[in-house]
C-alpha cells in the first residue's frame, strides 16, 4: 500500500507496560521508559494496552496513565491510546478519555467471554466509531477475546471513515493477503505477533504493535526500518537475533515476563495486580538468556 488513511501507523509500535509501585502507578518510571523508547527510534506507543495491563487499572487511572504518555511524548510520536472493552459503552468512555487527554487514536479490543456475532462485532465498532473523532485502530485477538473478526467483517469495518487499520494477533500470515485484497484502499495492518514480524509485513503489513520493544526498543525499530525500505535480508537477519527473546517473553502471561525483564534492566519493580503474578523460574531464565545473548 502507498496511498494510506494512516502512514503515521507503521514501524515499531509500542505495546507500554504500565508500572506500579507500592499498588499505584509509578508515573516517574512510566516518564523514564517513554523516553527511552524515543530516544530508541520507536515509531508510536500505546499506553494501557493489554500489555498495560488494562483489566486492573480502575477507570480513572486509564485515563490517568493515557494523558501521562501524551504529556511525556510531547508530540514526537503518535499515542494510540487503548480503549479495550467487551462492553460498548465502556469502551466509548474510554475513547472520550483519550480524545480529551490528546491522544491521536485508539485501539480497541474485542473485548472478552460474551463472544459476540459478526454483526454484533460490527455494531460495537460502529457505535465507538460514531462516538469518536479520533481514528481507530481495531485489535483482534483471539486467543484473549474469545471472538474472532472474519475477513468479511473486517473488509465491512474498514469501509467506515476512522477505522483506519488493524492490530492483527491471529497469527495467520495468509490474513494478511486476504485483508489486503478485500478492505478498503488504505486500511492499514499491523502485526500483534513479534516472532513473525517479517512474514507479515512481506505480506502487506507495516509494522508491529511490540511487547519485545519494551525490553528492546532500539533492535524493534531498527527490525521494522528494514522492512519498510525493502531491506529483507538485513530484516530477517535482525528477526533471527530477536527470536529468542520473542519467544521468552511469552513463556508464561503477558505481561509478566517483559515486566520481569524490565525489572531486571532497573527501569520498573516487577508487580502486578491480581490475577496476575510474576513469571515463573523457567520463563524467567528463558528471559535470562535471551537478554544474555542480545547483550541487554
Amino acid at each position: 500500500m502507498t496511498d494510506t488513511k494512516a502512514n503515521w501507523l507503521r514501524g515499531s509500535i509500542t505495546a507500554l507496560v504500565t508500572p506500579f509501585k507500592g499498588g499505584a502507578v509509578d508515573e516517574e518510571a512510566y516518564e523514564a521508559m517513554i523516553e527511552r523508547q524515543i530516544a530508541a527510534g520507536t515509531h508510536g506507543l500505546v499506553p494501557v494496552g493489554t500489555t498495560g495491563e488494562s483489566p486492573t487499572v480502575s477507570m480513572e487511572e486509564h485515563l490517568c496513565v493515557v494523558a501521562a504518555c501524551v504529556k511525556a511524548t510531547k508530540g514526537r510520536v503518535p499515542v494510540i491510546a487503548g480503549a479495550g472493552s467487551n462492553n460498548t459503552a465502556e469502551a466509548i468512555r474510554l475513547a472520550a478519555g483519550a480524545e480529551d487527554a490528546g491522544a491521536d487514536a485508539i485501539l480497541a479490543t474485542t473485548g472478552y467471554y460474551n463472544k459476540p456475532s459478526q454483526d454484533g462485532l460490527f455494531a460495537h465498532y460502529e457505535a465507538l466509531h460514531e462516538a469518536t473523532s479520533l481514528p481507530i485502530v481495531i485489535y483482534n485477538v483471539p486467543g484473549r477475546t474469545a471472538s474472532d473478526i472474519s475477513v468479511a467483517t473486517m473488509a465491512r469495518l474498514s469501509r467506515l471513515e476512522r477505522v483506519v487499520g488493524v492490530k492483527d494477533a491471529t497469527g495467520d500470515l495468509a490474513r494478511v493477503a486476504r485483508h489486503r485484497l478485500q478492505c478498503a484502499e488504505g486500511f492499514v495492518q499491523v502485526s500483534g505477533e513479534d516472532a513473525t514480524v517479517v512474514g507479515f509485513n512481506a505480506m502487506g503489513g507495516r509494522g508491529c504493535i511490540s511487547v519485545l520493544a519494551n525490553v528492546a526498543p532500539k533492535l524493534s525499530a531498527q527490525l521494522q526500518e528494514a522492512c519498510l525500505e525493502g531491506r529483507w535480508n538485513e530484516a530477517l537477519a535482525l528477526q533471527d537475533k530477536i527470536t529468542p527473546l520473542a519467544e521468552a517473553l511469552f513463556a508464561d502471561t503477558n505481561p509478566t515476563p517483559v515486566k520481569y525483564a524490565l525489572s531486571r534492566l532497573g527501569l520498573c519493580e516487577e508487580e502486578f495486580r491480581l490475577p496476575l503474578v510474576p513469571a515463573s523460574d523457567a520463563a524467567r531464565r528463558r528471559v535470562d538468556e535471551a537478554m544474555a545473548g542480545l547483550d541487554l
